[in-house]
């Protein structure tokens, strides 16, 4: 049994030191596949509450589970699919005018700056997001096979997630069983709660700037809303990164519109933080700011922006677990 394992582990300090480092670098050996599993698990977790409702319901479990998961993937297709065009072409102007309009920002407050130079670095830069973007895709997702794979294994585990749970209980005493499930459905409620959540305050963010931005009349609206409902997936950090290229256009308008853009752009994170978080993440996260930020500083040191996307369910995940423990 499980428990009777780490009872001799911790009896026996050698073996439980060369324990932890097999464990350890079995972690770093398998962290690719760790991380899929992983976005698996919180895909699963997302879908769950809306298949326990539509079994309560009297459906078939596999129907349960099929048309919500399969819905899902075929709104966001429908959804997305007609606009990437239009998007596309917005994006690339906006990337190939960007250097223009710090030049002229930058002459606002005296400061000489070259465009070419400015468009080389965003080039550069561009083409360096997307080598490395690349090279976490492969390395993470293992290209298109492997991110159909996620979504397959997460599928799976939404057909035998009673298995599942049976199966993790099954690993610690009998004791402990239930304290075990309770645990698991916490776990699932936290991390599919946070999908869930961050999902819906994209959509809000990027709405609300789309028509605020739109209303004030500032050229990109469009792709300056997308970034902003994109960069909330990185809490507090990114509403200020999305904020600033809406503000260099606009500076190259006027100074008052400059400064509309930035009352917009409060008052947008002041509606997020004191109505949306609380509503909508509150019970999911709930975590100190500051823990956010070191975890979001950890995750991209280790992984990147999958690092950076992946600290805060995966903080969340280790806090529910930590608090198991405690109350043993």
């Amino acid at each position: 049994m499980f428990h009777r394992f780490i009872k001799y582990l911790l009896n026996n300090q050698v073996i439980f030191a060369l324990f932890l480092i097999a464990l350890a670098w079995f972690v770093v050996q398998a962290r690719e596949i760790i991380v899929s599993i992983f976005l698996a698990y919180i895909i699963m977790a997302a879908v769950l509450p809306m298949v326990e409702y539509l079994r309560k319901k009297g459906l078939p479990k596999v129907a349960a589970v099929l048309i919500p998961y399969f819905g899902i993937i075929i709104a966001i297709f429908l959804l997305i699919l007609p606009l990437v065009p239009f998007v596309v072409t917005q994006i690339q102007s906006l990337i190939s005018n960007f250097p223009r309009f710090i030049d002229r920002s930058a002459d606002l407050f005296g400061l000489t700056i070259n465009p070419k130079q400015i468009e080389g670095y965003i080039n550069s830069e561009f083409e360096s997001l997307g080598k490395s973007a690349f090279n976490v895709t492969t390395k993470v997702f293992g290209g298109l096979f492997s991110t159909i794979t996620i979504f397959v294994v997460s599928l799976y585990l939404l057909l035998y997630e009673d298995t599942f749970k049976k199966f993790v209980a099954g690993i610690f005493h009998k004791d402990a069983r239930e304290k075990a499930r309770d645990t698991l459905d916490q776990v699932n409620f936290k991390l599919g709660a946070w999908l869930r959540g961050q999902v819906q305050l994209c959509v809000f963010i990027g709405f609300l700037s789309w028509i605020g931005l739109t209303v004030l009349g500032l050229p990109y609206a469009l792709p300056l809303a997308l970034l902003a409902g994109l960069l909330e997936v990185v809490p507090t950090i990114g509403p200020i990164l999305s904020s600033i290229p809406a503000i260099v256009i606009a500076l190259t308008i006027s100074p008052a519109k400059a400064l509309a853009i930035v009352a917009l752009y409060v008052l947008i994170q002041a509606v997020e933080n004191q109505i949306l978080v609380p509503k909508v993440m509150q019970k999911a996260v709930g975590l100190n700011p500051v823990v956010v930020i070191l975890g979001i500083m950890i995750g991209t040191n280790l992984m990147g922006v999958v690092g950076a996307l992946l600290a805060i369910p995966f903080i969340s995940f280790m806090v529910v677990i930590f608090k198991s423990l405690e109350s043993e």
